[in-house]
């Protein structure tokens, strides 16, 4: 089983943006030495609790200061772009770091209203779907599309031997019959929706096409995790996750990450404390032994190539050492950097 981290720069209370994208290339390093997979960073607008707003010029950072470990976007919100852009950033870091980056495409806002019309404010409205985008990004990255293609002969530059790892993400069965139909990974976001997700996984596989995209199905669950020495410590520490996704929901934009003592003197009400119990239900939370068996069990009854998580926990000190505490309990191999 392949282990990944997912990191949304997220933005404690306290700390500033900029401390929070720091936070993130620390984090990077350290799994990168660790032994994980892939690290994939995120996109979101007009957020304060979350810094990552372009996941490409952070994944030219990142890959820049790791030198094992795969760098990618978990996801770039493509309706908001050109496929043709999108294609050629992405093979400028196929270029620089050949065989590390992937390039996970989403369809969510990512953001309020108004970050979304100002995203997409120069754009040409038309009838390109979600579904003729991935293909025609597909296209470009392979050479370019050819006739009756609106834009046959164009090729994306610059031409590179190899090609970034494609993948959908998602949280329900469109994603997943998408992905299928495209022949390109699928990435599960349990974190976000914890229910259908074997159904969705097996209908991936079963329905996938060999696109050239990938040769086989690949695919990833991704979840919140909060990891410590004893579950006691880790429930504790995941009480500021369960704020957090309270005050998102109710908001509906994301806040600072509070302190576990904020979190844990907060005045819930009674449905602010069903959905904790709902979303916890979409988290891994326990000590080392704990999280290795949940996500055995999740890889086992998903089948799943891949378990992806994100540890969005207040303090820094406290995501390090829930990577390395997960790390050792499931005998990831630490590596040395190449150069």
């Amino acid at each position: 089983m392949k282990l990944s981290i997912l990191d949304q720069s997220p933005v404690s209370e306290g700390n500033t943006p900029a401390e929070a994208l720091a936070q993130t290339a620390a984090l990077a390093r350290e799994a990168d030495r660790l032994g994980y997979h892939r690290f994939w960073v995120s996109e979101h607008h007009a957020a304060p609790g979350l810094a990552g707003t372009s996941p490409e010029v952070l994944i030219a950072h990142l890959a820049a200061v790791t030198s094992n470990i795969r760098v990618g976007a978990g996801a770039v919100l493509l309706p908001h772009y050109s496929a043709y852009k999108v294609a050629e950033n992405f093979r400028v870091l196929e270029a620089l770091y050949p065989g590390r980056i992937d390039l996970g495409l989403g369809r969510a806002a990512g953001g309020g209203a108004l970050a979304v019309h100002a995203l997409q404010e120069n754009r040409i409205q038309g009838n390109c779907l979600y579904e003729e985008q991935i293909a025609d990004l597909l296209a470009y990255l392979r050479g370019g599309p050819v006739k009756p293609h609106r834009y046959a002969g164009l090729q994306a530059a610059p031409e590179v031997e190899t090609s970034p790892e494609v993948w959908v993400l998602g949280a329900g069965k469109g994603s997943a019959a998408l992905a299928a139909q495209s022949g390109t990974g699928y990435a599960f976001a349990r974190f976000i929706n914890g229910n259908g997700i074997a159904e969705a996984l097996g209908a991936y596989r079963a329905g996938f096409s060999g696109s050239g995209a990938a040769a086989a199905p690949r695919s990833l669950v991704a979840v919140f995790v909060s990891c410590a020495e004893t579950a006691g410590e880790a429930d504790r520490l995941a009480s500021s996750i369960d704020l957090s996704l309270v005050q998102l929901e109710r908001e509906h934009r994301s806040f600072p990450t509070p302190p576990v003592e904020s979190a844990l003197n907060y005045s819930y009400s009674p449905y602010d404390r069903f959905r904790v119990g709902e979303n916890r239900q979409q988290m891994v939370v326990g000590s080392p032994g704990e999280v290795r068996q949940q996500f055995e069990t999740m890889a086992a009854e998903y089948g799943c190539d891949e378990i992806m998580f994100a540890a969005p926990l207040h303090r820094f000190e406290d995501r390090l050492h829930c990577l390395r505490l997960v790390a050792k309990a499931c005998g990831l191999q630490e590596r040395k950097p190449k150069r």
